[in-house]
This record gives C-alpha cells, structure tokens and sequence, in this order.
C-alpha cells in the first residue's frame, strides 16, 4: 500500500548538519533528508561534496528549508521583496538545484506582533508567487510552509494564502502538528489542499490537543513544555492522514520533522528519537518501506 510514499528525516532534529548526521540517517534507513540553510553552513559553498556525502549513504536531499545567516525572509516587507526574492532564486539555483531538487520549502519569517492581516496574507502571496515565478523556470515549485508563530499559521490563514496563490506556480508543505497547534484539522485542511501538495511534513502533539481549535500555544508554553511530540502521541489522526494519502496515490515524501529531544523531559538521545517514529511507522502504521 505504501509503495509509492518515501520518507526523509528533518535537519532540524540534528542542528548543525554533520557526516555524523547523515550517518544516522543511514543506520535508520530513510532515504531522504530535509536539512535547514540555517544548519548548512559548513555546506553552502560547497553543494557537490554534500552531494557526494549523502550519495556514498544513498540518501536524496529533496530540499532545504530557507533562512539563515545572508538570506532575508521578509515576505511581508513589500520595500524588502527584491532583495527576498533574489536571496532565494540564487539559494535556488546555487545549491537546490545540485542537487535536483522540485521543490523548495519556505518558511514566511516572524508573526508581526499586531497579529496577520489580510493585507499581510497578499503581501506574502505576491512575494512567493514573485519566487515561484523565477524557481519553476529552473524546475523547481515554491512550498510555503504554515508554522505556529508565523504569518501563516491558523486555517484561515492558509486557506486564504492557497486561495490567492496560482496553483501552477505555488504548492505547500503542511506540517501535521503545525496545523493542529495553529487551531486547524490537519486531515481536512490536507485533504482540501491535496492537489497542491510538494510534501508532508509528520510530528505529532499530546493527545489533549485532539481537534484543537484555540489561540495558538505560545512560545513559552513551548519552552515550559515540548509542544511537539513523537508520532502516535495522539494530537494528530496520522493513520487516518496516511490513509487518505495513500488512497489519493500519494507518490512524494512525508518528512519526519522532529525536534531535539530533550532530556530534561525524559527524551533520549537523537538516535533513540529517530527509532521511536520510525516504529510508529513501521509497527503502527504497517510502512512496508521508507
């Protein structure tokens, strides 16, 4: 049933990216990896020797996250834009494309403090579609991503930013957690949104956040307390979400997007973090293969 679905591990789970990380990957068979800008700095001069790396381990890098040190991520700014756009075209077309990258996973910068508003939501819509319009001629689609505490990050944000994007040139990355701790239902909101999709992105959130639709959790209750758990935690419905995917034929990558964990919370190490989601998938979800 799982066939055609493949599933790649997140860079944020590792900070900076290291040989060390890619051969964790390697001990836990995913076939993909999904690493920040932010976390490649010791890479971003040099795309083939990642390449060369990752090919000795047979693992794809399917995209980079945008952000970092010399990138700006204004995409509400409209005096910012160029300068935003031409960050990412060449962060395209520099290091994505080394690595035949389709598409590119963008995070929309900070939450402006008076909260999003509809011209907020078209500002953004016109800076990715200004990007999308330059990366699709290197065959690459621009990904927004909906994140808690960003300018998209509630239902109605993302529906109103897919809405006003032309599906030609933009496509989306939803995360499972992310859209249940922004107030959303992840399986409606995915399955609304199907044609639309560049990837998936899996975590899960406690179970108590099951049909959440409240003010988003803040950054402090997030430091108090993980807000994002391993898979199976119970927030999200991921079987019925891998079960919806695999009826549509879903064929792209699903990213395990995972945290650090932290010890202090009775979480082990990297390598005990990635064996426990890789179970949930294999033991849980029955995934014949990543």
């Amino acid at each position: 049933m799982s066939s055609n679905i493949h599933f790649a591990m997140g860079g944020a789970i590792f900070g900076e990216f290291t040989a060390e990380s890619v051969q964790l990957i390697a001990k836990h068979g995913l076939p993909g990896v999904e690493p920040y800008r932010g976390h490649l700095t010791a890479w971003l001069d040099k795309p083939q020797a990642l390449k060369d790396l990752l090919d000795e381990y047979g693992i794809q890098l399917i995209t980079a996250s945008n952000g970092g040190p010399g990138q700006s991520t204004e995409f509400i700014d409209r005096a910012k834009r160029s300068e935003t756009v031409a960050d990412h075209v060449a962060f395209c077309r520099d290091f994505l494309k080394v690595f035949g990258c389709t598409h590119f996973k963008i995070n929309m910068g900070s939450r402006p403090p008076h909260g999003t508003t509809a011209d907020d939501i078209k500002a953004i819509a016109e800076t990715v579609t200004a990007i999308g319009q330059r990366t699709l001629d290197m065959g690459v689609t621009i990904a927004p991503h909906p994140h808690i505490w960003g300018p998209i990050e509630r239902p109605e944000e993302v529906r109103a930013l897919l809405d006003q994007t032309d599906p030609a040139i933009v496509s989306w990355i939803p995360d499972t957690a992310q859209l249940n701790l922004g107030g959303g239902d992840p399986v409606q909101l995915i399955d609304d949104y199907y044609d639309r999709l560049a990837a998936v992105h899996w975590k899960d959130s406690k179970a108590s956040y099951r049909g959440y639709t409240g003010p988003t959790p803040t950054k402090e209750m997030h430091a108090a307390e993980i807000l994002y758990k391993d898979l199976g935690a119970g927030g999200v419905d991921h079987p019925a979400i891998w079960a919806m995917l695999n009826q549509r034929g879903y064929d792209g990558w699903i990213t395990l997007d995972l945290d650090p964990p932290r010890p202090n919370e009775g979480e082990g190490s990297v390598d005990d973090k990635i064996g426990i989601n890789c179970r949930y998938l294999t033991e849980t979800l029955k995934v014949s293969h990543f």
